[in-house]
């Protein structure tokens, strides 16, 4: 599988090591892949144990949340917290409720935000965590019991300058109220222990919009770039809409861009007209079905699998939902109905075997580690806000966020020119992530 003989071996003991993760073991492999283009220009690479330390956490934490139900029954799910890599900062990554969580997703997670986070050039390590709870036909009463016993263990674990949670899947504004007001009972401390919080205890204005907006800024750079064009005047398919889809179809639509597709769980959205985001945002604050958009909008086509999304024509696709939802086949359907730029805005929403078939067709494409690193970006501006006690301005966030994409976007593209593969990405954020944790791993000792 590789030249090298440490990754090889390296890698074996992951796959031993780590039995039955299959996405962990995907990330893994995807960042060897790129990595060991740069192997032999390391110096103390293997006797310092590099890459045996960077594939195992420095801590996982498996606890049981019990709660009760409106019912008065008792209910238990399992809690995790990934603490991966501390080198640069103190661990940094949201927390997912879902039914599908578990320790494999946990550590891919983990471990793929250990190289966004060194992309952004802000100081946070690599974290992640969550529960195999589902928000889903749950009582406000439930989610507020079962957010407050997840805390009364977690809270030993984290900290401002330890382990700074947020939110993601299944974990959004009312969760994060709810595990930030427990943490400051138990510690009786106000810190910025968490982000994503509401603005009235330490938010930051625009972390909301953050990581959809980022991916479109971070789209605009490499279609300049690499394709000599931009969004404006191109065919749009975004996947999910929770807040990263909602809002990277938001920001697409200001820069001119003509989004015909988006879907969720249940359904899929064509709208040749272009998707109202009105009428979308208002469906998501209203806690609706995304198949009501056709009560308002009878022109669209709604279908009930949202794998439909993938055979809608289109110039640009932006996956957002979750990992691995875009398969070999509907790269295939992508490619072949014109497809010139995909945009990664999930955590590994593409198949390695869809990520190569659009690398080998020529399709511009961004990996979720660079193009969805907005979101953390900006929560490391929510971070300095909180340390300092200032609150900034909506257009001030939004700007810091614009040039830290642009920065991104630019140590990605000149570390695939240093490796001769001028435009390839993946290989790109891979390795300028990496280069940044590598060097504050080898000066700190073996810890």
């Amino acid at each position: 599988m590789f030249q090298n003989a440490y990754l090889e071996r390296v890698y074996s003991d992951v796959l031993k090591n780590h039995p039955h993760q299959v996405e962990f073991h995907q990330t893994v492999l995807e960042v060897f892949q790129s990595i060991e283009k740069i192997i032999p220009t390391l110096p103390h690479f293997e006797d310092q144990g590099i890459l045996e330390r960077l594939v195992e956490p420095e801590r996982v934490i498996l606890f049981r949340v019990p709660w009760v139900d409106d019912a008065g029954r008792v209910q238990v799910n399992r809690g995790y917290r990934v603490q991966f890599n501390s080198a640069i900062g103190p661990y940094k990554g949201g927390l997912r409720f879902d039914s599908s969580v578990n320790l494999s997703i946990m550590k891919f997670l983990a471990f793929e935000q250990t190289f966004k986070n060194a992309l952004t050039g802000l100081p946070m390590g690599g974290g992640k965590g969550g529960s195999d709870f589902s928000s889903a036909g749950k009582s406000e009463g439930e989610i507020m019991r079962f957010c407050q016993s997840f805390m009364s263990e977690l809270y030993r674990h984290i900290g401002p300058d330890t382990d700074v949670p947020a939110g993601d899947l299944g974990v959004g504004a009312r969760e994060i109220g709810y595990l930030y007001g427990y943490y400051r009972k138990l510690t009786n401390e106000f810190t910025g222990t968490f982000t994503g919080k509401r603005i009235s205890f330490g938010g930051s204005l625009a972390r909301t919009e953050a990581t959809g907006f980022g991916i479109c800024y971070f789209a605009e750079a490499m279609l300049k770039r690499q394709g000599g064009t931009s969004l404006k005047g191109k065919r749009v398919l975004v996947s999910g809409t929770g807040n990263v889809g909602t809002y990277a179809i938001q920001k697409a639509i200001e820069l001119g861009a003509h989004v015909v597709g988006i879907n969720d769980i249940n359904h899929t959205i064509h709208d040749e007209e272009g998707i109202d985001i009105k009428t979308v945002l208002s469906i998501r604050s209203n806690r609706q079905d995304l198949g009501d958009y056709g009560l308002k909008h009878p022109q669209a086509t709604i279908t009930s699998n949202p794998k439909d999304l993938w055979k809608i024509k289109c110039d640009v696709a932006i996956p957002c939902a979750t990992q691995n939802e875009l398969g070999i086949d509907d790269a295939k359907i992508l490619v072949s109905n014109g497809l010139m730029a995909l945009i990664e805005g999930a955590n590994m929403p593409t198949t390695l075997e869809a990520t190569h078939y659009f690398q080998e067709k020529g399709i511009l494409f961004s990996p979720g580690k660079a193009s969805n690193a907005g979101g953390v970006a900006t929560s490391g501006l929510e971070m300095s806000q909180n340390s300092i006690r200032e609150s900034w301005t909506f257009e001030a966030v939004d700007q810091k966020l614009q040039t830290i994409m642009l920065k991104i976007y630019d140590a990605c593209y000149e570390a695939s020119v240093k490796v001769g593969e001028p435009g390839n990405l993946v290989v790109g954020a891979n390795i300028a992530g990496f280069l940044k944790v590598y060097d504050a791993m080898l000066h700190q000792g073996i810890i």
